[in-house]
């Protein structure tokens, strides 16, 4: 009898075993998101608030329960904001990562270089923070498209820059400065289109290297040419030093530009040269709602950066969320492969309560721009902070402003 009740007992604890770790292994079996920008070098203020607020929505949704009762698990990389070094960690992350979609690009270059690998293996992505107008065009001629994106791509920004500079400002001299990448000279070309729409043509356009710092030549020709206004197309180090080279020229006129104006190493290394800076934004760090101020404490109490200030808070808050759409977008298709979550993301049929905006249908199949022109309002540097430029902005920013396909402002898209 002894004997039989061993053998019965040890039975049940194998049985048991076994069934526990089938268990453990449906249950931790994670959903796979690949993230991808610079953590590293120039661009890594705009990549690490990117991936900080992608770690910060993923974190509450497993905390939450997880997307169709499975963790996400973010596979992080560094792609040093160069293009050879995006395609590598593309190829790693469908091959030998098995993503199910990814998040991130922060370089326009990086991610037209990239994107196609994923397209080709119909694995979405979710460009962040990347802008270049083409990025969700580059498919355009193949049947489904894979590419989407929740910032405002320069179709939107130049003409919001261009408006600033010509129609509330007043001022009829420009000079353009843009980088040589793709997106410094993307953005230079949109700027061109939107000041011809208006018949300006610029006094001088000028362009510079990553790294470059003194920036003196390209100062004085837009001088010699009586420009009275910079127009930038650039990121924070570079813009910094146009900034600190008007200060020793003693030459000083006001600088609109992208997005990137908002950057903390613009805003530290130009300090007083950078102040009056304006730029489009999608979000300013103030807690003008319930959802922004939550997502502000959270960000400040989890990484705690210098000054309680984000250092990008547009690409955090975009960060963050990119994966609340991913992961809408995976519960509804109630399936974790490609097509499904496209289609899924090409039709939501929950709004996504998110810190730029509330998503209501943000996406269709001829579509995938989740940011029209009347979201972005137009933020300042003061105080080395970016805060509101207008008042009225201010005033109704607790008014979130929802996508509006009709709204008036943005380029058409140029085919490449």
């Amino acid at each position: 009898m002894t004997i039989r009740i061993a053998k019965m007992a040890k039975r049940l604890a194998v049985a048991t075993a076994v069934m526990a770790f089938a268990g453990i292994a449906g249950a931790v079996e994670p959903i796979k998101i690949g993230v991808s920008g610079p953590f590293t070098g120039g661009s890594s203020s705009m990549g690490v608030s990117m991936r900080d607020g992608v770690k910060l929505a993923a974190e509450e949704i497993n905390k939450a329960g997880g997307v169709l009762g499975r963790p996400l698990q973010l596979i992080e990389r560094d792609d040093e904001a160069k293009n050879e070094r995006g395609v590598q960690i593309a190829q790693e992350l469908i091959n030998k990562e098995k993503v199910v979609a990814t998040v991130g690009f922060i370089n326009t270059g990086v991610a037209l270089a990239s994107q196609r690998f994923y397209q080709e293996a119909k694995i979405p992505v979710m460009n962040n923070v990347a802008t270049g107008s083409i990025v969700t065009h580059q498919f355009d001629d193949q049947p489904e498209n894979y590419i989407f994106r929740n910032a405002a791509h320069d179709s939107i920004q130049a003409p919001m820059i261009v408006e600033e500079a010509i129609t509330r400002r007043g001022f009829k001299k420009v000079a353009i400065l843009a980088d040589s990448t793709n997106y410094g000279q993307l953005g230079r070309e949109d700027l061109e289109r939107a000041l011809g729409q208006k018949n300006i043509k610029p006094v001088a356009v000028e362009k510079f290297n990553v790294k470059d710092v003194d920036m003196t030549a390209q100062l004085l020709k837009a001088k010699a040419a009586g420009a009275e206004v910079i127009l930038t197309y650039a990121i924070g180090p570079e813009l910094a030093q146009i900034a600190n080279g008007m200060t020793k020229l003693g030459w000083k006129v006001p600088m609109i530009g992208s997005w990137t104006l908002s950057m903390a190493n613009f805003i530290d290394n130009a300090g007083p040269g950078g102040e009056g800076a304006r730029m489009p934004q999608t979000f300013i760090q103030e807690p003008t709602t319930p959802k922004r101020q939550s997502f502000i404490i959270s960000y400040l109490r989890t990484f705690n950066p210098k000054n309680a200030r984000i250092d990008s808070p547009v690409s955090a808050a975009q960060g963050y969320d990119s994966v609340y759409l991913l992961a809408a977008a995976i519960n509804q298709a109630k399936a974790t492969d490609g097509p499904a979550i496209r289609a899924a993301l090409e039709d939501l049929k929950t709004p996504v309560d998110g810190v730029v905006t509330t998503y209501k249908k943000p996406f269709t199949a001829k579509d995938h721009e989740a940011i029209t022109a009347n979201i972005p309002v137009f933020g300042e540097v003061k105080g080395e902070k970016v805060v509101y430029a207008y008042e009225a902005d201010q005033k109704k920013a607790s008014e979130v402003r929802v996508k509006d396909v009709n709204a008036k402002g943005a380029l058409d898209v140029k085919k490449k």
